[in-house]
């Protein structure tokens, strides 16, 4: 069994700060991670090769310091890695990524697909199943349990309201929640061994696709700003009798026209 999961380097959302000035990211001193429900998707695989004896390719596309979240992926228990990057791919949205990222599996042998739900620097949730898309196969998102039984996966999926369990054959791509599991910590020997294998990078010439879908020319997703949440204000306690705590609340929400 051969399982590809798809992780990204973002930065720790925490502490990211926005400059006033220029509505973007300050990304100058702050650190990055793996991407955390990525690592959930990658536990999920690592799980399947202690059981299974699978192979776990993890790859990645970004700068060449995102070879420090594959190099990360392989202490884990992973046995490959390969980074997609060059200059083509800048400024791609989740169109021209998951367009990128497809063409990376094409040249692999895969029968599951993992990524993370959604990444904490665009909270989309929309790179996944369009790498489904482009490779024309099935995907079940919001995973929260993987069982497998042959070549078909008993998955159990969550919603809002409950879940849903789905029985669907390989190859297929999955999204992983936090519910999934709990990632595994790096231990001595994945860490010492990690340091001698070899993270390939890849880039234009390494995959059949498009020029015009890639980077920023391939993304039609165009952000005109970025701003952080403003911080609510303090609440206010009402002490009267229900009747009256009623009224009070529709006579200040008509006062602001919400109703």
């Amino acid at each position: 069994m051969n399982i590809v999961v798809c992780i990204k380097q973002v930065p720790d959302t925490t502490i990211v700060k926005i400059d006033p000035k220029t509505g973007t990211l300050i990304r100058e001193g702050v650190p990055s991670i793996i991407n955390p429900e990525d690592k959930h998707a990658l536990e999920e695989a690592l799980v399947l090769k202690d059981q299974y004896g699978a192979k776990v390719t993890v790859i990645s596309m970004g700068p060449p310091q995102a070879q420090n979240a594959l190099r990360e992926a392989l202490a884990m228990g992973a046995d490959d890695a390969i980074l997609l990057a060059g200059r083509e791919f800048a400024g791609a949205d989740t169109l021209a990524t998951s367009y990128a990222l497809a063409a990376v599996l094409r040249k692999l042998d895969f029968d599951i697909v993992f990524a993370g739900r959604q990444a904490i620097d665009g909270d989309t949730a929309q790179v996944g199943p369009e790498i489904a898309e482009h490779l024309d196969i099935p995907q079940v998102t919001y995973v929260e349990k993987v069982k497998l039984e042959g070549d078909t996966l008993i998955v159990k999926r969550a919603l809002e309201d409950g879940y849903e369990v789905i029985e669907v054959k390989t190859p297929v791509l999955l999204t992983a929640i936090k519910e999934l599991n709990k990632p595994r910590y790096m231990n001595a020997y994945d860490i010492f061994a990690s340091k001698d294998k070899e993270i390939k990078v890849w880039g234009i010439n390494d995959i059949e696709a498009d020029k015009a879908q890639l980077g920023l020319a391939g993304s039609p997703t165009k952000v005109k700003k970025s701003m952080t949440k403003e911080v609510k204000g303090q609440g206010e306690i009402i002490k009267k009798s229900v009747d009256e705590a009623v009224n009070y609340v529709i006579a200040k929400l008509k006062g602001k026209h919400y109703i």
